[in-house]
């Protein structure tokens, strides 16, 4: 990446800068490669930040089937962690991970878990237990708008119409087979059966995703996942336990990354020789890149104050700029054959774009996914009907105290007693795009325009050709679109 002009002495926001067009002989979107190339499975450089409130398994598994990664978050226990490693793992590549409700839940269970939106829906079964289902025990298929009418304590089973239409495993292919049966049948879901069991279930959509996007997949083609772990205790005990539940990548993570436990932690976990890339942050300066390689890290995570759920910056004044803190970063962790990923601070796809121009390998992206169906936790709805998400700061008092709960009452209050961060906030699902893939859409071809008009094909031609400039606020609100006519 270069300036269009002289590089600046103070350090910038993404908003500050804008990216220059450049001749370009990449002449589609769909020409550009977007893998991260850091040393893991990603096809996408998106990464679902290791926050309870944005990765849980159903999240992580739905962005490594369209190419990304989702960190789970240290603070759930050991084996809760073991547990949603194994079962990302065994999740579908091809096809979606069936919504499986018995047929005496309610509608109002069902709102729970998604909103009456399109392109959404629920498997009705005899039971809700005990995948695969034989195809006789699934009552039909409920499209999720059908929840927008019903009462709700109407039961699931007295809602859906009609069997559902079902395609087999072979009719899932790598062309457009699956899409054409599914058109072909007028049905906005279908099963997806394997010798009579459901294994999994398809949208014309989501088929056509299919063959747009390439899964982030281990070695033996299972979905690929990453799982963070702290730098207190057990570090190397918790680290080899992930790795033998088969975690792909492995975060060392603690809001302050350029500390002496830091280093310690780090270096027992690259002792072990575990054989998967090792990411270790947050930092936002060259030093703190330099000492995180040299103990051990593979990719550093960089990011200290940007994020939406953050105050640390406005609590204690640390932190800086995030373009400037990646490009810095960037810089210096190529030099020593090591990447670096952008850790908040993302509000549309353009900062993205300018995470990946200052020299990320991939952008980390926390609230912006908390506000899909697929986050954990259950959706909720504000008095004018508004679904929503309860998102919260992992240094903020609710935070603190989920993960001190086994201390008794002193020793906790103390913790909570210098907590940090927003400890709850309405995270608003977006009705056009309610779900993760219809996120990761918008994302992905914002990203992809920028590298065409850059006149790059991938990540590190993207990192080379990318020319930025810089704005006034005024400039910066010129780019944005009007709601109404002037």
């Amino acid at each position: 990446m270069k300036f269009s002009g002289e590089r600046p002495a103070v350090d910038l926001t993404y908003s500050d800068v804008f990216l220059v067009p450049q001749r370009s002989d990449v002449g589609s979107r769909l020409q550009v490669d977007l893998a991260p190339c850091d040393g893991t499975p990603a096809t996408l450089p998106l990464v679902a930040s290791n926050m309870n409130s944005v990765t849980g398994p159903r999240l992580a598994a739905g962005l490594a089937r369209r190419g990304g990664l989702g960190v789970l978050p240290q603070d759930l226990p050991l084996q809760e962690l073991d547990a949603a490693i194994r079962w990302v793992k065994q999740q579908p590549v091809r096809w979606d991970s069936p919504l499986v409700l018995s047929a005496k839940a309610t509608a109002a269970d069902a709102l729970r878990l998604l909103p009456p939106v399109s392109g959404h829906g629920v498997v009705v079964a005899d039971s809700s237990s005990g995948m695969p289902l034989r195809r006789e025990d699934v009552r039909g298929i409920l499209p999720a708008t059908r929840l927008a009418t019903a009462l709700p304590d109407a039961a699931l089973g007295d809602l859906v119409r009609g069997n559902a239409h079902a395609i087999a495993v072979d009719e899932v292919g790598e062309g457009r087979g699956a899409f054409d049966a599914i058109d072909a049948a007028d049905a906005e879901m279908v099963l997806v059966l394997d010798r009579g069991h459901l294994v999994g279930t398809l949208t014309a959509r989501t088929a056509l995703r299919t063959n747009l996007y390439r899964p982030a997949v281990d070695a033996d083609g299972r979905l690929a996942v990453a799982a963070a772990v702290g730098i207190n205790g057990d570090v190397a005990g918790k680290a080899r336990a992930l790795a033998s539940a088969g975690v792909d990548v492995l975060v060392v993570d603690t809001a302050h990354g350029h500390q002496e436990s830091m280093l310690r932690a780090l270096a027992a976990v690259a002792a072990l020789g575990l054989g998967i890339p090792i990411v270790a942050g947050n930092v936002v300066t060259a030093a703190g890149v330099n000492d995180l390689v040299s103990a051990g890290a593979d990719i550093i995570k960089i990011g200290v104050g940007p994020g939406a759920m953050c105050t640390t910056r406005m609590m204690t004044a640390v932190g800086r700029p995030q373009f400037s803190a990646v490009l810095e970063t960037a810089e210096a962790a190529r030099a020593l054959g090591a990447h670096v990923w952008a850790d908040g601070g993302v509000r549309y796809p353009r900062d993205v774009a300018l995470a990946l121009a200052a020299g990320a390998a991939s952008v980390m992206i926390g609230s912006w996914f908390a506000g899909t169906i697929e986050a954990p936790g259950e959706l909720h709805h504000d008095s004018d009907g508004r679904a929503y998400k309860e998102s919260w700061g992992m240094a903020s008092t609710k935070a603190v105290h989920a993960r001190f709960e086994r201390l008794d009452p002193y020793e906790r209050a103390r913790k909570e007693l210098f907590a940090e961060g927003i400890s709850s906030s309405k995270i608003y699902l977006d009705p056009l795009r309610p779900g993760l893939e219809d996120l990761l859409d918008m994302i992905t071809s914002g990203v992809r325009s920028s590298f065409t008009y850059a006149g790059a094909a991938t990540v590190p031609d993207f990192h080379d050709r990318a020319v930025v400039g810089l704005q006034s606020a005024a400039g910066y609100e010129e780019g944005k679109a009007l709601p109404v006519s002037w």
